[in-house]
């Protein structure tokens, strides 16, 4: 599973490592000491819990929503 393909797609909230069932996120510090979710692969089953409460990925999905207003 891969959260995000660039930095700029997370904003380190921590709630994707905070909800996994299985620990299989860790955060990690990347060069300029902000942490990302890193996950294990080994650990992961794929249930994709990480992404229904990613903000994110929310953000996303409503902006594909076009709005019937």
């Amino acid at each position: 599973m891969v959260l995000f393909d660039k930095k700029e797609e997370c904003c380190g909230c921590t709630a994707c490592y905070a909800v996994c069932p299985k620990s299989a996120i860790d955060m990690v510090a990347d060069e300029e000491g902000f942490e990302y979710p890193k996950v294990d692969q080994t650990k992961c089953t794929g249930c994709h819990v990480c992404l229904t409460v990613c903000p994110m990925k929310q953000s996303v999905k409503e902006k594909q929503i076009p709005c019937v207003w």
